[in-house]
């Protein structure tokens, strides 16, 4: 199945699509070069589009390619990372340990969160589809955790809990790590080039 029908199938249909996805096997990188990367470009580009028209001439065009960079390397770690610690909760939650299938869950669900990115090109409508595609992957993860992972109805509301804050503090750090670097980076580049501008 390509990925735009299987984004499809999972936001419109999702409880007989996580059917679907449970016959599949996957790994964490198949997923992240065939679905995770191309998904997330769509929120790193209407962002980087977003700023260059809001806020080109003040932030400038290397502000916009940095976030739009840190947008897609952050999704990318955070799938990866969260991948293996979903699995590695997984007997806690009395579910099947299974690195392709706990990825095919993380990557699954965000496809709400990434879609609704394309409304990043208007600054305050990105905020509000950001917290609406956020609130539809935590349902997406609910109904995904019975095929895929295996877990009992009983469990699967405190799996989730678990499972979202951990993928949100590990994208919060991933983000605020390489935001750092890339922002000292601009500045020291910008402070080189004001020394050799100034013949120092």
């Amino acid at each position: 199945m390509n990925l735009i029908q299987r984004a499809k199938n999972i936001l419109v249909t999702p409880k007989t699509e996580w059917n679907v996805v449970a016959g599949e096997t996957a790994s964490i990188g198949s997923l992240a070069t065939g679905y995770v990367l191309p998904l997330s470009l769509i929120p790193a580009i209407a962002g980087f589009l977003g700023t260059m028209f809001f806020a080109g001439v003040f932030w400038g065009i290397g502000y916009g390619i940095a976030m739009a960079v840190l947008s897609i390397v952050g999704s990318i770690l955070a799938f990866v990372i969260g991948s293996y610690i979903v699995d590695a909760l997984a007997p806690s939650f009395k579910s099947e340990k299974n690195i392709g299938a706990s990825a095919q869950l993380m990557a699954y669900s965000a496809t709400a969160i990434w879609v609704a990115g394309i409304l990043s090109l208007i600054p305050i409508l990105g905020w509000l589809a950001a917290l609406a595609g956020a609130a539809y992957a935590i349902y997406l993860m609910y109904l995904g955790l019975g095929p895929v992972k295996k877990t009992p109805e009983d469990q699967r509301v405190l799996y989730v809990i678990v499972a979202i804050v951990i993928y949100w503090v590990i994208y919060a750090v991933i983000v605020m790590f390489i935001g750092a670097m890339i922002v000292g980076a601009i500045f020291m580049g910008g402070a080189s080039m004001l020394r050799g501008a100034a013949g120092y």
